[in-house]
């Protein structure tokens, strides 16, 4: 039973370790999201920028067609002068032909504006898409050293689950499912060791008739506090 007990210990041993491991690979992988994460960011803010320009273009466009038609009523209204005959139809047409004039400077004016703006935001692209491309060069290599380190403890979480695989078969399958139910109930420790008298599982004293018995190793024997499997290492006492 001292063998039984030992190797049970050692299976929590190695099962704790495959814990750890996939909690670090689990902490590894959210990096590599989060990674991931930033580079949409970017591309995101990328985008937001571009459909802005695209926007201010598109308005500039149209700034661009009403000042054709504002040139076009200046040029029709300037060349129906010759056609008149009263002083009141001339008066009329100056006065339109003023309001064009100064409708077509406050229309070159606002593309003028547009311009800057253009210019403005294809800069901040530009400025954008450096910035993307020098954090996609790091986020690869990061994540390629990442990768590394996963791909690393997938090895390790293999060969502990092979060496667990072996340590299990020696067990009847009542006692890996009470292991197993016990480490589930216990935050991953069903085998607590027990020293000078007490549960190092929960630092609890034990009954001294319980404690005796774990030196003849005859049972599985629990703790009365917290139900963990004892186990008495006799060579550190």
């Amino acid at each position: 039973m001292r063998k039984s007990l030992k190797l049970l210990a050692e299976l929590q041993g190695i099962d704790l370790k495959i814990d750890s491991f996939k909690g670090e690979r689990e902490g590894m992988v959210q990096g590599q999201d989060l990674l991931d994460i930033r580079v949409a960011e970017s591309e995101s803010g990328i985008a937001l920028k571009k459909a802005e320009l695209a926007s201010v273009e598109e308005e500039k466009l149209g700034l661009e067609e009403g000042l054709a038609l504002e040139v076009e009523n200046i040029s029709r209204s300037e060349g129906r002068i010759k056609e008149i005959k009263t002083q009141k139809e001339y008066q009329a047409v100056s006065k339109e032909i003023t309001a064009a004039r100064k409708q077509k400077a406050e229309v070159e004016e606002q593309i003028l504006q547009k311009i800057a703006r253009i210019e403005e935001l294809k800069a901040e692209v530009g400025g954008l898409e450096e910035n993307l491309a020098s954090l996609q060069e790091n986020v690869a290599e990061q994540k390629g050293e990442i990768q590394a380190k996963i791909d690393s403890l997938d090895k390790g979480i293999v060969s502990d689950t092979a060496a667990r695989e072996e340590i299990v078969k020696g067990f009847s399958s009542s006692v890996i499912r009470r292991y197993t139910m016990l480490r589930e109930q216990r935050r991953g420790l069903a085998v607590a060791d027990a020293r000078d008298g007490s549960c190092l599982g929960c630092n609890m004293n034990l009954p001294p008739q319980l404690y005796n018995s774990l030196f003849r190793c005859d049972d599985l024997i629990t703790c009365p506090h917290c139900q963990r499997i004892l186990f008495l290492r006799q060579e550190e006492n």
